[in-house]
């Protein structure tokens, strides 16, 4: 009986250890298949001011000029959800559409085609206005969960809901036409946020933190990395409240990119390549 023992724990310890050198060599051909995100160096270019009771959800700049909207959480009372043109040399935003706050909680924002088009955070609505006017001229429905941050490719509405998948809209129907799941070495990126579209990359905020990331628009794939971790340092120094990075602005005209937080007292311009 002990020689029999012997033999079959033998030969379950080298199943055992072939076992074990093949899982090592499959992580490391994992390990070694896995390619580190290029991480992207920025510099600031110039700062401007920001409206620290502004909590940002949306940024652009259309025909020249900046737009900004913002949500109302319960706990600040002073938060407004409204949207309007940004006055630089202050700041402040000079509202061209404000939501009933009991009602609903503003999220992003983008134009296209001489329309301006806004996001509700958990009312799965957005809401259509004339862009030179911000008459209300609309409005539509989504099933996403929830509504985070809006940009546009000059065809489509792309839209985030805080998961790892973006949504394609058409400019006509507003329907969902595609969707992009959004990954980095094959693991779902989640809580996508802002949304900017540049040099034909999708370039998203993290929710909650203080992150960039360049994403393929043919794959979803997350090609580039940006931390902006010391714009938030240099904002909570200026005004200790200021919270996570959210906004990112391109001026198509002019070639320069804004990036800003929730209440955080200066706007960035920043550069880097794209």
């Amino acid at each position: 009986m002990k020689l029999i023992h012997a033999l079959i724990g033998g030969t379950i310890g080298v199943l055992l250890l072939i076992e074990s050198c093949d899982n090592a060599t499959k992580k490391s051909e994992r390990s070694s298949s896995s390619v580190a995100t290029p991480i992207i160096s920025y510099s600031v270019k110039r700062t401007l001011p920001h409206d620290t009771l502004s909590f940002t959800e949306g940024l652009l700049v259309h025909k020249g000029q900046l737009f900004e909207s913002t949500g109302s959480p319960d706990e600040l009372l002073q938060a407004r959800s409204l949207f309007g043109t940004v006055d630089t040399t202050t700041g402040k935003i000079d509202p061209k559409v404000e939501l009933d706050r009991r009602k609903y909680f503003g999220e992003g924002i983008v134009i296209l085609n001489g329309k301006l088009y806004q996001l509700t955070y958990k009312n799965k609505v957005g809401f259509i206005y004339d862009a030179n006017t911000y008459r209300k001229i609309g409005q539509f429905d989504y099933k996403n969960p929830e509504g985070w941050g809006l940009t546009t490719d000059g065809r489509y509405l792309i839209m985030s809901d805080g998961t790892s998948t973006l949504t394609y809209l058409s400019a006509d129907s507003l329907r969902p036409v595609k969707v992009l799941k959004v990954s980095e070495n094959g693991a779902a990126v989640d809580k996508l946020n802002e949304l900017e579209f540049i040099g034909g990359h999708i370039y998203a905020n993290i929710w909650s933190t203080n992150t960039l990331i360049k994403i393929d628009t043919s794959r979803g794939d997350v090609v580039g990395r940006m931390d902006l971790s010391s714009l938030q340092s240099d904002a909570q120094t200026k005004y200790a409240k200021s919270l996570e990075m959210n906004g990112i602005a391109y001026d198509t005209r002019n070639n320069k990119v804004y990036v800003t937080g929730k209440m955080w007292p200066s706007i960035y311009e920043i550069e880097f390549a794209h």
